[in-house]
């Protein structure tokens, strides 16, 4: 499940996506703009700057950007910069797998197969879909973005 710590992120992310090529935009501009409480928003857009998805700018003029252009940064980047792993369990992670306590045979384990498949649809959007498609996503292109997959 997407936490609101994700869901803010893509926000902050589509609303920086939408200015003009190196153009910044200040945390409490943001924070506004998108109903986000700015103290969270502030942890938020420093993680993602952390990442690399975002850079910032000190001073005049200062704010936040977008680090790389919007076609070249995936809704998968900035979900798990955020929100970690995307294994709905641990022993289905690739990353950070863990075994289950309760399991004695995770090669059989028909919940962690199943969840593998969850890890590897969710991987597959997210991966494959990028800011800008999001960014410039209206009402009536939802059926051909989703269907795309």
């Amino acid at each position: 499940m997407l936490t609101k710590k994700g869901k803010y992120g893509l926000k902050a992310a589509v609303h920086l996506a939408r200015l003009p090529p190196g153009q910044s935009a200040l945390v409490a501009d943001i924070a506004e703009a998108n109903m986000i409480p700015k103290k969270f928003l502030d942890t938020i857009l420093g993680e993602l700057r952390n990442a690399g998805v975002l850079h910032s700018k000190k001073g005049k003029g200062g704010g936040y950007m977008l680090a790389r252009p919007a076609d070249n940064i995936s809704v998968g980047d900035i979900i798990r910069a955020l929100d970690g792993p995307l294994a709905p369990i641990a022993c289905a992670s690739r990353n950070f797998y863990r075994p289950c306590d309760d399991c004695s045979d995770q090669t059989t384990c028909p919940v962690r197969l199943m969840m593998i498949v969850v890890r590897d649809a969710i991987t597959q959007v997210i991966d494959h879909r990028s800011l800008a498609e999001i960014r410039d996503l209206v009402a009536d292109d939802m059926d051909s973005f989703i269907y795309v997959i």
